[in-house]
């Protein structure tokens, strides 16, 4: 019996500098109500570009939903629990930038649109 072809690689976990972090941490956070604001405010942070590309995430992902959600009759009564979990994904990732976290957000985290 052959063993099952397993994928032993870890997953690559992004470093960023600690001074990049401290700096930045407040605008990551705010990367979940206006995504763009740590790419102006700072451009240069790669801290701050993370959590910008995880708040454009949310907010993709929040429009489609509801979008395809209100199209729909059964998805009409689904939209508050729809909503509900975005706001709850919003949360984590605003703890998750005050906090000097780069946690990716569940589900769809992993996608890169900034870079």
């Amino acid at each position: 019996m052959t063993e099952p072809n397993v994928n032993t690689q870890t997953p690559q976990v992004e470093t960023f500098d600690p001074q990049d972090i401290e700096k930045n941490k407040v605008m990551a956070a705010l990367a979940y109500i206006l995504f763009f604001l740590p790419l102006i405010v700072c451009p240069d942070s790669k801290f701050g570009r993370f959590h910008a590309n995880q708040g454009l995430l949310l907010l993709i992902v929040a429009f489609a939903g509801s979008f395809i959600l209100t199209i729909t009759i059964v998805g009409l009564f689904l939209v508050p629990f729809y909503s509900i979990a975005i706001f709850v994904f919003a949360i984590i990732g605003f703890i998750n930038g005050l906090n000097g976290k780069a946690k990716e957000l569940p589900l769809f985290g992993k996608f890169r649109i900034i870079k």
